[in-house]
């Protein structure tokens, strides 16, 4: 068995059998255990014997190897209820009929194993849920990255090039083909044009006059001509003024809805 990339050894895999065969269990956790000690993975290994207990794991497992056929609610009833609250869990049914296997699709199962199976089958099925899982696990960092990371641009002076945070450009003016970034660390000038800022700024930015981008974090007041912002002043025009308005209260609600 390879090793199954992605997965972190920092957090146990959580792997949850539900049979409402107590056989079953046993025999599934005892290769399941030997498997993943063979390939090095942490792993907690739990065993459930109804679709209900399934529902009241804290936390919910990563991978779950559910019956279909069970006494109560069946598995694939549970199956479409635990999609609607995890839709990233790793779901495998295991059952001894293959008339269901068209329903599987419905709720996104990651696999679909007929009893009875071999245990190199079940080998293999485990290892690909495991890089299953670590993949999704990976994504789910980057898109933490992408939240938490502040988007910059990088500033070009002569041959030195400075990263900028967006969030911390308070406003932007140009002047003679010249870009001044007033920053909340200081200011900054580059040549370059105020429209491609603009453009790279997104929608927590307005361009309230031709020579002039503040960013709506650090306004302060204003009125039909004016913009105070926490450090500087920047102009309104009489045709961008209403359009600044209509966007800072979409920005304010934007926050506010957070």
């Amino acid at each position: 068995m390879q090793k199954a990339g992605g997965v972190s050894g920092k957090k146990p895999v959580k792997i949850l059998i539900c049979d409402d065969d107590k056989t079953v269990q046993e025999i599934m956790k005892k290769k399941i255990g030997k498997f993943c000690a063979e390939d090095q993975i942490i792993c907690q290994i739990l065993c459930c014997d109804s679709g209900e207990e399934v529902l009241l794991q804290k936390p919910a497992p990563d991978i779950l190897f559910l019956d279909i056929q069970m006494t109560g609610r069946n598995g694939m009833e549970i199956a479409e209820e635990l999609r609607k609250q995890h839709k990233d869990m790793v779901l495998i049914f295991v059952t001894a009929l293959s008339e269901y296997v068209y329903e599987a699709f419905d709720v996104s199962a990651f696999h679909y194993l007929v009893k009875p199976f071999e245990d190199e089958k079940l080998r293999e099925v485990l290892q690909r849920a495991l890089q299953q899982y670590g993949r999704q696990q990976e994504t789910g960092r980057e898109r933490s990255r992408q939240v938490h990371e502040p988007a910059a641009i990088l500033v070009k002076r002569g041959s030195i090039s400075t990263k900028v945070r967006i969030g911390d450009i308070i406003y932007a003016e140009v002047f003679n083909r010249k870009v001044m970034l007033h920053t909340t660390s200081g200011d900054i000038e580059y040549y370059g044009k105020l429209t491609d800022l603009s453009e790279q700024a997104g929608e927590d930015f307005y361009r309230t006059h031709r020579a002039y981008l503040v960013n709506f974090k650090y306004v302060e007041k204003y009125n039909a001509d004016t913009i105070w912002l926490e450090k500087g002043t920047a102009l309104v025009s009489k045709k961008q003024y209403a359009g600044f308005v209509r966007q800072y209260m979409q920005y304010i609600n934007r926050k506010r809805g957070r």
